[in-house]
């Protein structure tokens, strides 16, 4: 289903409710992500947020918004919630090889200069809000084809994000058919394989293309991430637009402590870093290099 669909749906279930969010409640929760996951949430997303908690409240028999919020705001419920919560509340969209011309440069321009023997140390890439792992696996897919024409070459890709949920569906590596559908067939043949079930059918990843890649929580508003290694690559692409503009800032320069001096940073189409104060030279639109 999606997330409009999704949302659709819990509004009609929200209406059979009889309750709303009110304003006061929606500000506690609102300065709360903000606060401590950088994600801007203004009134307008006060319905959508009401929508999507009321399944929560269900789960939890209880009968109102503010019965959760006094239950959230507790020492249980920081302890026994907070991964609920942001499960509920975060937006997790993306496909294979979305943003297309990223993976073209990284196999055209980058991988390229790791060609021959004497390259043998590890290429690593950290794809930082990899949802439910199409990014992680689109970029182990571009590197395993490079691989397999410089047999010196190993890599690994670390894919991290704040909700456990959609790390967890990463690491199952399952998704429905249709995920697929722009994927090269060749591609589709090497590293997928295909459910029998034709009513709903679904496709998972290959071991092979799952092997270099480790999943981890990270909340990139923490002051300290605890990875504990350089990246060639960094991908933050479609993470920055839920932050203003002040925290994009620190947000992107805490990232580039892990970046390589001359390795690449992706953003997405939609993000820019104009006038921000970061040790990032622009190669192409939605592609920099640390100075």
């Amino acid at each position: 289903m999606s997330e409009d669909k999704m949302d659709n749906h819990l509004k009609k279930d929200l209406d059979a409710f009889k309750a709303e969010l009110s304003e006061r409640d929606f500000q506690a929760f609102s300065d709360f992500i903000y606060n401590e996951y950088g994600i801007k949430m203004p009134p307008i997303k006060r319905i959508m947020l009401q929508g999507r908690l009321l399944k929560r409240i269900r789960e939890l028999n209880m009968n109102s918004y503010t019965e959760y919020k006094d239950y959230f705001f507790s020492k249980d419920g920081q302890q026994n919630e907070l991964f609920n919560f942001l499960n509920v509340v975060t937006t997790n969209k993306t496909d294979f090889f979305r943003e297309p011309l990223h993976f073209d440069f990284l196999q055209k321009e980058i991988l390229t200069k790791y060609q021959g023997p004497h390259n043998n140390l590890p290429f690593k890439i950290w794809s930082a809000g990899c949802s439910s792992g199409e990014e992680p696996y689109t970029i182990s897919i571009v590197l395993n084809e490079f691989k397999k024409t410089n047999s010196a070459f190993n890599f690994s890709i670390l894919g991290s994000d704040i909700s456990n949920k959609v790390l967890s569906a990463a690491a199952k590596g399952v998704y429905n058919e249709s995920k697929i559908g722009l994927i090269p067939v060749e591609f589709k043949k090497r590293y997928f394989l295909r459910s029998k079930d034709r009513i709903s059918p679904t496709v998972r990843v290959k071991p092979e293309l799952q092997a270099n890649i480790a999943l981890k929580y990270v909340n990139l508003m923490d002051s300290y991430y605890d990875v504990n290694e350089k990246f060639k690559v960094i991908f933050c692409r479609n993470v920055l637009i839920y932050f203003d503009r002040a925290t994009q800032e620190q947000v992107i320069n805490k990232l580039c402590n892990y970046l390589e001096p001359g390795g690449y940073f992706f953003i997405g189409h939609s993000e820019s870093l104009s006038g921000m104060n970061v040790p990032l030279s622009h190669i192409k639109p939605t592609i920099f290099r640390k100075v």
